[in-house]
């Protein structure tokens, strides 16, 4: 971990100052408030945090991972922007939003409305798409509705989400004090396939991976993974719902009887005095693991569905998801599927030629009053795929499933929408805006960064990157160090100040790896044949194994569909990505890395009792708060309470619990630690001075001596040690899930796969680690990195960060550009290879970062 030392009062530099007034105009009062002001920010670890932001400028927030830059700028200065907002809307409407309480800060004075674009990844839906997460596919079903030929209804029948409909009945009419029954028809057309349903693909179950026909349901015969015979509802309701014998075999079913065990309707039954519902199995399968896309699956779950499922494209819609008659509409002979499927930099210039001049009297656009009624619409089109141009996402197609797409990638689809926007002095809040940005690429986000500044707008940046820093107007500090160490304004000021200052930042500002003299030689090689996922063109490339492989290219250049979706079967991949980590606000990272379960065993041991009792979710937990800590208070459309439960003062245990010791610290205590405590506390190493209390069996050295020893527990600290190793020494034990970055969340995962055995054979692949990093951390990282290799373990690696490619001992350049311009190996060498070639767009930035 980056040695982060303890640095001065916040160093200041002079920030822009607004225009000044026309020469003798007393200015006017409204222009004084040209500063976001915040004093006393308390949220999450910040200490007291009191800063001054400029409004219309462009600021940059840095400091290293944990310091408490998104504490601040989400969490503080957005989160109480948007709940100022919502308390605007009536009491009835606040009562559909998601409610939200008052940051921990004491003054928030200067604010306006904020939008935030963060690295979430979009929805998993499979019927969620590129462009139905953005107005242009609303914008193109408008226009096929007016335009297309032939004619087959409105929007919604060009539209995949909407089944066509008809019904028919009596309806009850009343006029005055009179009633009357007439015959009503109603038609809704819609433009769904049938088939799919508007998935785009159809699945067959292999029955075999669901159950074991030659058992009974009371003898376990499901293998689903979570269906147990003895006690999970689900099983329950097939084995007493009396539409079969849970004492005989399934293949010795009825047709009957197999036919309602698989198909049937759902209907309700008793099970143990309790009403549930039955349906058959195959719909209940396909509602409970095919409802979301596959990617965002559990991974034990994604692999009992690729075991189970074979997804095949639907042979009615050929994949397009409509129906024939939405299929059968076109303009200029185009179908509004044909549209969707192309590259978006392509139908931009498709739209545009839809206006194009025609010569007088011939047919064409140009000449058709049609086309005059749809120009604004057509304008607006052309605007929005415009924008995925400008952005860097030319190189997608509308019917591009969101779920697939990086977080980089859906961050800047988000941003679609304000590029054209003529709202003005909003504040727009971005998390790490460069994530999954080739360097080639980031002057662009530079570039409409500052556009966004130019128009009015204040702007504020949380980033790592020296190349997106430079640009800034402000720059604020924050550090000295994670966790409890971070939390404090370093500096403030311009990037030259900060260039000079003496804080963790400014040290490493200008920090660029070297070459390595020599590199590793391989052990052997992954083959990869023929890959042509997505725009990869048949692509053949041997991974060599045993050593650090990067592989980079520029975004949308095929670099995750060679790595993610291509490799051999039967290789021993462990992909370690940014996605969430599913869980509630319950879980940390003690309980999903299993570190919990050696420090419950621990304390077990110690005290002669039962390890249940050392679990805030079981045994142990505070009645009065179920073990949460804090008594939830839900107070409707207004910001819901949370206050610290007053039995257990937030420590989540029964007070007997805590009575328990191990070595000299009760539960609760030990789940306070950071990493880095605790390593030291269960690695029988000399701990901290505040890490003791006395138990009244002795004093001195020789008391703490031990409780080391007591507390000394192998299995936890194995688990410690992999997490300080992958950076995450600031983290508490007992810290939420669902605070932690996607940088964070990679590295816990990594940290948790550390511990997976597999040998040489163990392939990882790390999808852009460095994202979150702080260039003082991007050194530790690559250390990391080399002691897996070492280890005897290969390493894959996709990213655009030079310090990595420069460090790497191989390199695979895909290109030459993105979309049907790229998918083509265009580099296979060592880095020093790629540089003294200057062939493609990579090394000639990674030769100007290098200084070659």
């Amino acid at each position: 971990m980056s040695k982060a030392r303890k640095t001065s009062p916040p160093q200041t530099a002079a920030a822009p100052a607004p225009a000044a007034p026309v020469s003798g105009a007393a200015p006017h009062a409204a222009d004084r408030h040209d500063l976001i002001r915040v004093h006393g920010a308390r949220e999450n670890n910040l200490k007291d945090v009191s800063i001054e932001i400029p409004k219309r400028r462009l600021t940059v927030f840095t400091g290293v991972s944990g310091s408490g830059k998104s504490s601040l700028v989400f969490d503080t200065i957005a989160a109480e922007s948007q709940r100022l907002i919502n308390e605007t809307y009536s009491a009835f409407v606040q009562g559909f939003m998601p409610t939200q309480a008052r940051p921990e800060v004491d003054v928030l004075d200067g604010l306006t409305t904020a939008i935030t674009v963060g690295q979430q990844r979009m929805g998993g839906d499979p019927r969620s798409t590129v462009g139905t997460a953005t107005d242009a596919h609303a914008m193109l079903r408008i226009l096929f509705s007016r335009l297309g030929e032939p004619h087959i209804g409105p929007p919604s029948a060009y539209s995949f989400n909407t089944a066509s409909v008809r019904a028919s009945g009596a309806i009850t009419v009343e006029r005055g004090n009179k009633t009357k029954a007439q015959k009503a028809t109603f038609r809704r057309t819609g433009g769904m396939c049938t088939r799919c349903e508007g998935r785009g693909s159809v699945s067959d179950i292999d029955l075999t991976q669901l159950y074991d026909d030659s058992k009974s349901l009371s003898e376990g015969a499901f293998t689903i993974p979570g269906w147990k015979s003895d006690s999970q509802w689900t099983v329950q309701v097939y084995a007493q719902s009396g539409f079969v014998d849970p004492d005989k075999p399934i293949r010795a079913y009825t047709k009957k009887e197999l036919q309602a065990f698989l198909y049937g309707e759902p209907v309700k039954v008793k099970v143990n005095g309790v009403n549930l519902t039955y349906e058959g199995l195959i719909p209940k399968i396909q509602k409970s693991f095919l409802a979301k896309d596959k990617e965002s699956l559990q991974p034990h779950i994604r692999a009992f569905v690729e075991r189970a499922v074979t997804f095949t494209v639907c042979p009615e819609c050929d994949g397009t998801r409509l129906s024939e008659g939405a299929r059968s509409s076109k303009i200029g002979g185009k179908s509004i599927a044909d549209l969707c499927a192309m590259e978006i930099r392509d139908l931009a210039e498709w739209v545009r030629g839809l206006r194009q001049d025609t010569p007088a009297g011939a047919p064409g656009p140009a000449n058709d009053p049609a086309y005059d009624k749809v120009a604004p619409l057509l304008t607006a089109l052309q605007q929005t795929l415009d924008s995925f141009v400008e952005i860097g996402l030319g190189y997608l197609a509308l019917d591009r499933p969101a779920g697939t797409l990086s977080g980089g990638e859906a961050q800047r689809v988000k941003m679609i929408r304000h590029l054209g926007s003529s709202l003005t002095d909003v504040t727009y809040v971005f998390d790490e805006p460069t994530i999954g940005l080739h360097p080639h690429d980031i002057q662009r986000m530079n570039d409409l960064l500052l556009r966004l500044r130019d128009k009015g707008n204040t702007v504020l940046v949380v980033e790592h990157k020296p190349e997106t820093i430079v640009i800034a107007d402000h720059v604020v500090d924050l550090g000295p160090g994670a966790g409890t160490d971070g939390g404090t304004v370093c500096f403030e000021g311009t990037v030259e100040g900060l260039r000079a200052s003496d804080t963790v930042t400014g040290r490493h500002f200008d920090d660029r790896a070297a070459l390595k003299e020599t590199v590793r030689e391989p052990t052997g090689v992954l083959e990869i044949r023929g890959a042509d996922t997505h725009n990869l063109r048949g692509v053949d490339v041997d991974i060599p194994l045993g050593v650090l492989t990067v592989v980079t290219g520029v975004a949308g250049s095929g670099k995750s569909s060679l790595v993610h979706r291509s490799m051999p079967a039967g290789a021993q991949v462990v992909t370690v990505d940014q996605t969430p980590i599913r869980g509630s606000r319950r879980s940390n990272p003690a309980t999903y890395t299993g570190l919990l379960d050696s420090i419950r065993k621990a304390f077990a041991k110690v005290n002669g009792v039962k390890p249940a009792l050392f679990s805030a979710n079981s045994e142990g937990a505070c009645p009065t708060c179920n073990g949460a800590g804090v008594i939830y208070t839900d107070l409707a459309m207004m910001s819901g309470v949370a206050t610290p439960c007053e039995d257990c003062e937030g420590r989540r245990y029964q007070a007997s619990v805590l009575e328990y010791r191990l070595g000299g610290r009760d539960i609760s205590e030990v789940l306070a630690m950071s990493v880095d405590e605790a390593e030291k506390f269960f690695g029988g190493g000399e701990a901290p001075a505040d890490a003791h209390t006395d138990t009244g069996t002795g004093t001195g050295a020789g008391t703490d001596t031990e409780a080391l020893a007591e507390a000394h527990t192998p299995a936890a600290h194995r688990i410690l040690r992999r997490l300080a190793d992958v950076g995450l020494g600031y983290l508490s034990l007992g810290q939420p899930l669902t605070t932690l970055s996607g940088g964070e969340r990679q590295r816990l995962k990594l940290a948790t796969h550390m511990a997976d055995k597999g040998g040489d054979r163990l392939v990882y692949v790390l999808d852009e680690p460095t994202t979150g990093l702080h260039l003082a951390d991007v050194e530790q990282l690559l250390g990391l990195l080399d002691r897996l290799v070492d280890a005897g373990k290969s390493v894959i690696v996709v990213e655009h960060h030079q310090a990595v490619m420069a460090h790497a001992d191989w390199i695979i350049d895909l290109g030459p550009g993105a979309g049907h311009d790229g998918g083509k190996i265009v580099f296979e060498g060592t880095p020093a290879d790629l540089i003294a070639a200057r062939s493609t767009r990579t090394a000639e930035h990674l030769a100007k970062y290098v200084g070659a």
